[in-house]
């Protein structure tokens, strides 16, 4: 009898995403396995029951996924499952906490691509300013702008040793160095985005972090990405569907473009499919998936 496909869905908190669940049973899995309130400590163990009852051949249709909040916990339960495993009893894992790898991913690369459209330029030397920064999608952006090159400056609302603590958590985790910052008033805000190239909003859905006057003070900026779906919106004049429209309250910026949470979203699903469906097919080696290829693939989608 043919093996059925099975995926064990980690989570370390009370449930798993019923986005995630839905996901993968699209994506092509026969079985969603979820485990909540799943501990570090238990990774290893779960990791080589899922394996070791399959054998070499079931191992092939077996995957991971590692959900949860926090990004650098779903990173140490993914090292945690790839040591746990030798070859050939090897299953494929992919984590991505709230969604916060594929979102970024996609936000990231949305961008990326708009800067090359309309400016003829990468990230690289750019100043790029991530607000909701100690949020997961936001901490993953932060992370993956740097890594491409970018003056990144991650900002929370309430706390500047909030800021200052994931700054340096990314600089242990994935060498890059982040600025930290807060910005509880539009005065905050206008100052930031006074240098700003690039802005990244990914706040708590339903606020909105940026009005036309704190736009009006931008000089330089060159493309806005936001991530809120939920009324209102996150960037005042940058709708849902945009995919690079201009910027229309930035008015000393007149070539500014911006990228609603649709457009983002839409590259956003496609690419989590795509990485789920990469740890059902690939048949030779197992994979391991992170922030890192999450954005691999993004730039391919856009």
């Amino acid at each position: 009898m043919a093996k059925r496909s099975i995926i064990h869905m980690l989570n370390p908190m009370k449930y798993n995403s019923p986005f995630d669940i839905n996901m993968a049973l699209d994506a092509g899995y026969d079985i969603i396995m979820p485990y909540n309130n799943v501990e570090l400590s238990e990774v290893p163990g779960l990791t080589q029951d899922a394996v070791f009852s399959r054998g070499p051949a079931g191992v092939k249709k077996t995957g991971m996924f590692i959900g949860g909040r926090d990004i650098g916990v779903a990173m140490d339960m993914l090292e945690a499952a790839k040591k746990s495993m030798e070859p050939p009893f090897q299953i494929s894992v992919f984590a991505d906490p709230s969604g916060a790898f594929t979102t970024a991913a996609a936000l990231v690369a949305c961008v990326e691509r708009e800067l090359k459209k309309h400016f003829n330029q990468d990230f690289n030397g750019l100043r790029a300013v991530v607000f909701g920064g100690t949020g997961p999608v936001g901490l993953a952006t932060a992370v993956i702008a740097a890594q491409q090159g970018a003056d990144t400056t991650i900002v929370d609302h309430f706390s500047i040793d909030t800021a200052l603590e994931y700054a340096k958590e990314a600089e242990q985790r994935y060498g890059v160095k982040l600025r930290a910052t807060t910005a509880a008033s539009d005065a905050d805000k206008a100052r930031l985005l006074s240098t700003a190239d690039v802005v990244f909003c990914t706040a708590k859905a339903g606020v909105q972090v940026l009005n036309a006057p704190v736009l009006a003070d931008a000089t330089q900026l060159k493309v806005a990405g936001d991530v809120n779906a939920v009324a209102p919106l996150g960037i005042e004049g940058v709708e849902l569907m945009h995919n690079g429209e201009p910027l229309k309250f930035a008015t000393q910026s007149p070539n500014a473009v911006g990228i609603g949470a649709l457009a983002i979203g839409n590259v956003k699903y496609k690419l989590q499919q795509a990485l789920l469906r990469e740890t059902l097919e690939s048949d030779e080696e197992p994979v391991f998936l992170d922030f890192r290829n999450a954005f691999e693939g993004a730039r391919k989608l856009v």
